[in-house]
């Protein structure tokens, strides 16, 4: 489901990225630039209350991830630099993203949000960190429940139905983040797990 998703909306935006491979623009560009784009849009906004002005400027640039990759294999740019700042960039929107939804929360004196959202930016990142450190004894590391785009999901729900967004009278936003950073702290588990059993099967 989820690749076909993404298949369909890297469809739509093949003009653009065919538009920008012949003006010379290479795909690690349009890589950085949307992770700005992204970044830019949640430290502005949404710190503000302005969240559904935040999500629509973001969205506009998540399809940047889309299109880096369509334009890298179209012109047979691929390589394991792009791949590796593909997924760094990555790690640092997520970041970023969360920072400015704890800045949110810390305007409107919800403290226990606030550092539930610090504890979804850090088992985040360890989510990522186990699957990397992993791989690099080599064990594959992609189980877990809360992999990057559920993550997505989950805060764009919260995002999208918040108060003052402009989507219904809910308040979703702190209840994604508690559930975010739940099933973060899961999933490090889940690999930390995995991986004890697959390297003691190996060494059996």
């Amino acid at each position: 489901m989820l690749e076909r998703f993404r298949q369909f909306w890297t469809n739509v935006w093949a003009p653009l990225g065919n538009l920008l491979l012949r003006m010379g623009v290479s795909p690690n560009t349009v890589t950085v630039v949307g992770t700005l784009g992204v970044c830019a849009g949640a430290l502005i906004f949404f710190p503000q209350g302005w969240l559904l002005a935040g999500v629509l400027v973001i969205t506009a640039f998540v399809f940047s991830d889309m299109i880096d990759g369509y334009m890298a294999r179209t012109s047979g740019q691929t390589s394991p630099f792009g791949a590796f700042l593909d997924s760094t960039l990555d790690r640092m929107e997520e970041g970023i993203v969360l920072t400015a939804v704890a800045a949110y929360f810390a305007s409107r004196g919800m403290d226990f949000a606030v550092a539930a959202t610090v504890v979804a930016v850090l088992a985040s990142l360890m989510v990522s960190y186990t699957r990397a450190r992993a791989e690099a004894l080599g064990v594959a590391c992609k189980v877990g429940i809360a992999t990057r785009p559920v993550r997505v999901v989950i805060l764009a729900i919260g995002l999208v139905f918040a108060k003052g967004a402009g989507l219904g009278d809910f308040e979703l936003l702190a209840p994604a983040v508690y559930v975010l950073a739940a099933l973060s702290v899961i999933t490090v588990f889940q690999r930390i797990w995995h991986v004890r059993s697959e390297l003691r099967r190996v060494t059996a």
